[in-house]
């Protein structure tokens, strides 16, 4: 049996980039290679696309390393043509043929946040008709941006917190009006959120109004939209998450994530506890210390959150519990750090098999979206033609 050709896309213009590289050499080491063939494709923080084998050391990423000057340029081509990526020769991309292309069976994205876990990088690959683990453009795009994501939840009946939301140029504008609303709306302590990241980046904890204007300007600098809810003292934070398609859904285990301070930070999740590992070092409890009764509601909900957004593949549904036990919705991830591996690991998912798991689903996504018509013949263009004829005369 032939192997499966796998590109695997990281990187990326975002704030999670070195995430990102993190997620996608663990996933590519996951890869049986028994049965696949890596493709990796790893984007720079400017944008260009490079592929190589040397990118399969972590080494390679540093920005001194020399192993960078085997890399080769590479792209998407975006159109229909059975996975092509392009290559180039000497830094110039040639016509597609022969050694200037590379097929690719399907590719998984490992890009966390903007362009790559937002849709953006979706639609291109529906473009270029290439088979892709994950949820699909609506999905990506609803699950990345959390006030379209909130609005979308509280519409199907999930529990969300109540949040204000402030533009950037409002906030620039009107700083002392928009404090005023947050006040009295939101009141505190508050969390304030830029609407399209993840990994707790440009999150800020407000207590006073001096704090709640920080938090403001440094949520502005990652977004034109910002998010602001009241926190919930005394909650505890609980992830689960789901795989699969359609009506063919899995449930993991529930997990507490450990934070040092207030609230779960970037170092929390990917340094303090992890030393490289990702998500995998982040200090966290599973299955999480709750009743099998509140991790049944959670597994629910997760289910429920899972479908609402149309999501595929595999995503991570993160919640809050107050002390009573009321749980809320807080967001959900369409790309989890290492495609929370450590979650299915402890529900009896090895890595590689969920590996295996999401390629297939992958593929049988893709082959329900071949069954769909794109096209519709018509004689509309001869009929306006002859008509512009008969105006002309």
């Amino acid at each position: 049996m032939s192997k499966l050709r796998v590109g695997v896309i990281y990187g990326g213009r975002s704030v999670e980039h070195e995430v990102s590289i993190v997620t996608a050499l663990q996933a590519m080491e996951a890869l049986d290679p028994e049965r696949y063939e890596v493709v990796p494709l790893y984007i720079t923080k400017q944008g260009d696309w490079l592929t190589g084998s040397a990118l399969r050391k972590l080494e390679t990423y540093r920005s001194e390393s020399d192993a960078r000057r085997a890399l080769t340029r590479a792209s998407i081509v975006p159109y229909p043509n059975a996975g092509v990526l392009q290559v180039a020769e000497r830094g110039r991309f040639l016509p597609l043929g022969g050694s200037s292309k590379i097929v690719v069976d399907v590719v998984i994205p490992c890009i966390h946040g903007t362009f790559g876990e937002d849709g953006t990088l979706q639609g291109l690959l529906e473009l270029a008709d290439i088979p892709y683990v994950g949820s699909g453009v609506l999905g990506s795009a609803v699950g990345m941006d959390k006030i379209a994501m909130k609005a979308l939840f509280r519409s199907a009946d999930l529990p969300v917190l109540d949040c204000v939301v402030i533009r950037r140029d409002e906030w620039e504008k009107r700083p002392d009006e928009v404090v005023e609303r947050i006040e009295r709306l939101a009141g505190y302590p508050a969390f304030v959120k830029p609407a399209n990241l993840g990994s707790s980046v440009g999150i800020t904890r407000a207590v006073e109004a001096e704090s709640l204007r920080t938090a403001l300007n440094v949520a502005a600098h990652y977004d034109v939209k910002i998010l602001v809810e009241r926190a919930l003292d005394g909650a505890i934070d609980v992830n689960c998450s789901v795989l699969g398609y359609g009506d063919d859904l899995r449930v993991s285990v529930c997990e507490q994530p450990i934070a040092w301070e207030s609230f779960l930070s970037y170092e929390d999740k990917y340094i303090r506890g992890g030393k490289g590992q990702g998500m995998k070092g982040a200090s966290r409890r599973i299955p999480a210390p709750i009743s099998p009764v509140l991790t049944e509601q959670i597994q629910s909900l997760a289910r429920r959150t899972f479908q609402v957004i149309d999501a595929a593949g595999v995503a991570r549904i993160d919640f809050l519990v107050t002390p009573e036990e009321v749980v809320y919705v807080n967001e959900i991830n369409t790309i989890p750090g290492s495609l929370s591996f450590y979650l299915w690991e402890a529900t009896d998912l090895p890595f590689p098999r969920l590996m295996d798991r999401l390629i297939e689903i992958a593929l049988t996504r893709h082959a329900d979206r071949e069954k769909t018509s794109y096209s519709f013949d018509s004689d509309l263009i001869a009929k306006t033609l002859a008509g512009s004829g008969k105006a002309r005369r």
